[in-house]
């Protein structure tokens, strides 16, 4: 504060103010802040400087702007330092063998902050402290870090992405040597390493320097050489493909997928897809769309939609702005599109890998030493393809940081790991990139749609045949609104303590009869001898799964990042049971009684999804 006369009236938020214009070297942020204190601004500066954002397992991610809420200059390099603190603390050899960091095309102007230059800070500070960084030196799909950690046994990597997030946000996502995402004590040990290094260092905000250094390697062309030989792996029908007269349309949604689609289908030999010349280039502003996200469905993907109604193509891939995510439309023969869930493309894309793999491995006994691996929210379809084939499968707690781990322990075990998937659309069919990537997912389905094509057979037509031999598998997700904490732990609390009855769960839910409770937040499996959960649990956020008497499944949970009870329910049928009609008027049912018994909406004043 200059003066006494400017200061807040709240002596915390004052100090916080002084420090903050004390550390910050960008003008566009410091003068941001001191016009918020000349208007006496006081619940706007509370917003910034309250409380910092979280590192958690997933890093950080929050708009960009000014104040330690926010994804700014400073921010990334109090964030970095206590990164690279920890990274000196975990390991002796950081100094030979050093960091990977890529980023996305995100910007936000006002602030001055942008995905590339927060990138340079980061590699600032770590070459302050002596370490080897790999600096992208142009956009890259968030799997390419990961891929690098990997490919050249780097301690650490970083991507600077928010992924599908609005265009105001950006975000700060952290791999560790075995190429998975960071799990927990990491985030801990990260957080308080950040608290205690907050004050920049003499060179954390000397870019210029920092990218002449000797320490600073860009690793572009030598990576995207080796990731495009790497997935040729999963390349099997090159003759069907040099052929293939399928017309493909693909949109980037404005993000960084656009180059390394076009390489990938290149790699297999597959026809370039034809790309939305509208979304095809990186684009801060996103500006042909509401919300960046393919998985919000068609109205991300009318322009898609409208190029292949011109070209006569029949299929649309889409990738999210970092590209590690791919949805998939195909055009019915009624002439309308039809979106796949992402449980409808796990149980493609799994099944297309099971088929590739049983091509090239004559060797019965093989299939002992296979996995696959999707989280516990997702579809049970591989559950039901593993036990007839005879691989392994298992579950995992929700999110990539759980599969891309458990990967790497199956495969430093000698296993294979063939493929994982999670219902967000996010898909694993690489074991070089222990995350979900959507620029392999795209080649290796265009190359599954057009082995499909000379048999005369569309995606639906494979999934409903995936579905008869291996049994229907019907999902219904979807989840509701709730900005107060307490009504969403009493909510939770009353199923635990059902009836009044204390640590006793319901064991029916309308007229259907519950079989089996797992609580991953008290640890409580009704399925397992000691009652004891086998999956890690934690008692930050809520989540109940109720296995039914009627095959089905159903898993209420809360969001870490948003205000919402979501769930997720699937009525997983046995093979030969094929009267969809009546599997789905069944699921609605149950859906419909767990709202009414479990979620009670009136009561709870809980907001439903909007439409």
């Amino acid at each position: 504060m200059e003066s006494a006369s400017s200061s807040t009236g709240d002596s915390g938020l004052d100090r916080a103010v002084r420090q903050w214009l004390q550390y910050d070297k960008n003008p566009k942020t410091v003068s941001m802040v001191q016009e918020l204190v000349k208007e006496g601004a006081v619940e706007a500066l509370k917003k910034c400087f309250s409380s910092r954002m979280e590192f958690g397992t997933a890093g950080l991610r929050a708009p960009m702007g000014p104040g330690i809420s926010c994804m700014n200059d400073l921010t990334i390099i109090q964030t970095t330092q206590g990164f690279c603190h920890y990274l000196e603390e975990s390991f002796e050899n950081l100094k030979e063998r050093g960091v990977v960091i890529g980023y996305d095309a995100r910007a936000h102007p006002p602030s001055g902050g942008n995905s590339k230059r927060f990138a340079s800070l980061a590699a600032a500070v770590f070459i302050s402290r002596g370490v080897p960084v790999h600096l992208f030196s142009d956009i890259v799909p968030t799997p390419f870090v990961p891929f690098t950690v990997s490919h050249l046994g780097l301690c650490a990597g970083i991507m600077v992405t928010a992924s599908h997030n609005p265009k105001q946000d950006n975000g700060y996502k952290v791999y560790w040597e075995n190429g998975a995402q960071i799990v927990s004590p990491h985030d801990k040990g990260i957080a308080k390493a950040i608290e205690e290094n907050l004050e920049p260092w003499p060179e954390s905000w000397n870019t210029e320097e920092a990218l002449k250094s000797p320490l600073l390697k860009d690793p572009y062309q030598d990576i995207h050489t080796q990731y495009f030989k790497t997935i040729q792996n999963h390349c099997h029908n090159r003759d069907i493909n040099k052929s293939s007269e399928v017309k493909i349309v693909h949109t980037s949604v404005h993000g960084v997928g656009h180059t390394f689609v076009q390489s990938a289908f290149k790699a297999f030999d597959l026809p370039a897809p034809y790309a939305v010349e509208e979304q095809k280039d990186p684009d801060p502003e996103f500006p042909t769309v509401k919300y960046p996200n393919p998985e919000e469905g068609e109205g991300v993907l009318t322009l898609s939609f409208a190029l292949a109604e011109k070209e006569g193509a029949t299929v649309v891939l889409a990738n999210d702005p970092d590209a590690d995510r791919l949805a998939i439309a195909e055009k019915q023969e009624s002439g309308r599109w039809r979106l796949f869930s992402g449980n409808e493309l796990g149980a493609l894309l799994g099944w297309w890998m099971f088929r590739c793999w049983k091509q090239q491995n004559s060797d019965a006994a093989a299939v002992k030493n296979l996995y696959m691996l999707s989280s516990t929210v997702s579809s049970k379809i591989l559950r039901a393809i593993a036990v007839k084939e005879g691989f392994h499968f298992e579950e995992t707690l929700t999110g990539f940081k759980w599969m891309g781990n458990r990967a790497r322990d199956l495969l430093d075990q000698g296993k294979t790991v063939l493929f994982a998937f999670e219902e967000a659309i996010g898909y694993m069919c690489c074991p070089s990139v222990l995350d979900k990537d959507g620029v392999s997912a795209a080649a290796i389905a265009g190359e599954m749609i057009s082995y499909l094509a000379t048999k005369s057979t569309s995606l639906s037509q494979q999934l409903t045949a995936i579905y008869e031999e291996y049994g229907y598998h019907i999902t219904k997700n979807s989840y509701f609104i709730c900005h107060d904490q307490n009504v969403i732990h009493s909510l939770f609390e009353r199923i635990r303590n059902y009836n009044g009855q204390k640590d006793s769960y319901p064991t029916e839910c309308g007229h259907f009869s519950i079989s089996a409770v797992r609580d991953l937040t008290t640890g409580h499996d009704s399925n397992q001898p000691d009652n004891k959960a086998v999956l890690p649990t934690s008692r930050s956020s809520h989540m109940i799964t109720f296995s039914f008497s009627n095959g089905g499944v159903a898993t209420m949970r809360t969001s870490g990042t948003e205000p919402k009870i979501k769930y997720y329910t699937e009525l997983c049928a046995a093979p030969g049971n094929s009267d969809v009609t009546q599997l789905k008027k069944e699921l609605d049912d149950l859906v419909e009684a767990i709202i009414e018994n479990f979620l009670e909406p009136e009561k709870n004043k809980l907001q439903p999804k909007p439409q």
